[in-house]
């Protein structure tokens, strides 16, 4: 008998994690970047729904961690080796950061897509988490769902189709 999960959804600038034979899944990524983080072996992953590149740039002391790349990604880190995950074997899938919109104006500004994806590469490149897979870029927004147990990230794309990584 095999026994079916529950879809464990992660909103916008949030982050959570799951065991199998649970998913995890987010949806509304454009410029945002959905950050897999999973230990194998245990079949455990964690993701979280990035808006912006740094804490640095919140306007407030009460700001919601998950919504940057830097701290989004340590406490995700933390959340997973709090539920048994070891930090030496974690890897990373990502996707997302899209720029949606053309601008005329060459201001780094407003590339956020492309500056979130540098963002969560570079964090993670530190803390020497492994990228195993990503589909970063495009114009297109996206919907990901995360499998523990096969370790697959399904991607939707708009008008694009679907992909596994």
């Amino acid at each position: 008998m095999i026994k079916e999960g529950q879809v464990v959804r992660i909103g916008i600038g949030d982050l959570g994690i799951v065991h199998s034979p649970d998913v995890i899944r987010t949806s509304g990524l454009g410029s945002c970047v959905g950050i897999v983080l999973y230990d194998d072996l245990k079949r455990l992953a964690g993701m979280a729904h990035v808006m912006l590149p740094e804490a640095s740039l919140a306007r407030n002391q009460g700001m919601k961690r998950a919504k940057y790349a830097d701290t989004a990604i340590e406490d995700l880190i933390a959340a997973l080796i709090s539920a048994g995950a070891s930090r030496y074997r974690l890897k990373a899938k990502l996707a997302g950061g899209a720029q949606m919109f053309q601008f005329t104006s060459s201001s780094d500004t407003m590339r956020i897509g492309p500056r979130n994806v540098d963002a969560v590469k570079e964090n993670l490149q530190t803390l020497n988490i492994p990228i195993l897979a990503e589909d970063v870029g495009g114009r297109s927004g996206r919907t990901i769902e995360f499998n523990p147990e096969t370790m697959d990230l399904h991607i939707r794309k708009v008008n694009q189709g679907e992909s596994v990584i």
